[in-house]
């Protein structure tokens, strides 16, 4: 029988994810990224921050010997402005969208390594549930994934996610998704994004960590 374990998103996966990000917003280097992104209240700029900040912040869940499993661990944050995300890590805006993708891939690398090397029983704090490594593995890549989907009709790049990425994902964190469906449509509607047939798009949604 294959268990949830055995089909949690890898190491290999986040890596695979953040470069394919990577690449995709460099052919939008020329927009303007400070307008919202999507539906968002925040800058496309504040988007993409929040991404390698969440990568970051997992990565750091999980990274001591004996992580926290009923806080996060203290790093300070602050936010720019009332309505920006909330951020440890910050991005020095002279070095433009090429010093942001490159924190973005910097903080993916630390998330993939942490996960490449946490033994099997190690468990970190998320306020949708205690984790494993392939937890927080599928919870990088869902942020990665869902706000590059944000991101795209705002700065226009192409983007569809590798469906078995998606389907491992959903597997892992969304397991009450509905059935019958393309992996990434489905993960659109799990995370409050679209709507499926016979499933209007949700107003509130979580994962399950």
């Amino acid at each position: 029988m294959t268990d949830s374990l055995t089909l949690a998103p890898t190491a290999e996966d986040v890596r695979a994810v953040v470069a394919r990000a990577a690449e995709a917003l460099r052919s939008a280097a020329d927009q303007d990224w400070q307008v919202p992104a999507g539906d968002l209240t925040w800058s496309c700029w504040e988007t993409v921050e929040h991404v390698a900040d969440d990568l970051f912040a997992y990565a750091g869940q999980l990274a001591a010997d004996r992580p926290p499993t009923d806080r996060y661990v203290p790093f300070g944050y602050r936010r720019s402005r009332p309505d920006a995300p909330a951020l440890t890590v910050y991005v020095d805006r002279s070095e433009g969208p090429a010093g942001l993708l490159q924190v973005l891939e910097s903080s993916g690398g630390l998330l993939a390594a942490v996960v490449q090397l946490s033994p099997a029983q190690r468990r970190g704090f998320h306020p949708f549930g205690v984790a494993d490594a392939g937890g927080f593995a599928a919870m990088g890549i869902v942020e990665v994934l869902v706000h590059l989907h944000d991101l795209a009709g705002t700065l226009r790049f192409p983007w569809s996610p590798d469906p078995d990425v998606c389907r491992r994902v959903l597997h892992r964190i969304f397991p009450d998704a509905p059935a019958g469906h393309e992996p990434w449509p489905t993960l659109l509607w799990a995370t409050g994004r679209a709507a499926l047939p016979d499933h209007p798009r949700q107003s509130e949604w979580r994962w399950r960590a």
